[in-house]
């Protein structure tokens, strides 16, 4: 049986939550990483992801800028790094040298991957809405990876950004 409670009582019943990296490359050159964990595959046929940025975040003007974008699913190795992402702005550091992030060229567009990621993909950015207090980017997947090696998929396990590893199936 159901009973009516507030939004964020039953909101904070939704952890573990997925989170990603999303990755835009800003006019100056520098890849800015943010970590997101609102993102969803939106199509099969043609493959399609979107993320939401909120609007005060420096990433979303990178991300409205940007024709491409790569989302990255990261690794509970990736947990120092994916913290580092949702915590600092890239408009007052280059996130990826700070955390000593290993990258590697994307091979569709102009971008980088996460190589300690379990999987990254490349997207060509296919529209953008605004939904009351963040924008949503969509793309559609021109190139996917995935990592050699099996490694745990990294999710947040609560509000307060607790981070946990699960087994990648």
């Amino acid at each position: 049986m159901q009973k009516q409670t507030t939004y964020e009582k039953a909101i904070a019943l939704k952890f573990p939550e997925q989170i990603v990296i999303a990755i835009a490359k800003e006019p100056s050159g520098k890849c800015n990483p943010i970590t997101i964990g609102w993102t969803m595959i939106t199509s099969h046929e043609p493959p399609m992801m979107a993320v939401s940025i909120g609007l005060t975040r420096h990433s979303l003007e990178v991300f409205r800028q940007a024709k491409e974008f790569v989302i990255a699913m990261p690794s509970q190795k990736q947990a120092e790094e994916t913290m580092l992402f949702g915590t600092k702005s890239g408009r007052d550091c280059d996130k990826f040298a700070e955390a000593g992030t290993s990258l590697q060229p994307a091979e569709k567009i102009d971008c980088v991957l996460m190589a300690d990621a379990v999987a990254n993909f490349e997207l060509r950015k296919a529209g953008e809405m605004v939904t009351g207090d963040h924008m949503i980017f969509v793309g559609r997947v021109v190139c996917s990876h995935v990592n050699e090696r099996k490694l745990n998929r990294l999710y947040t396990a609560s509000s307060d950004f607790k981070l946990l590893g699960l087994p990648r199936a």
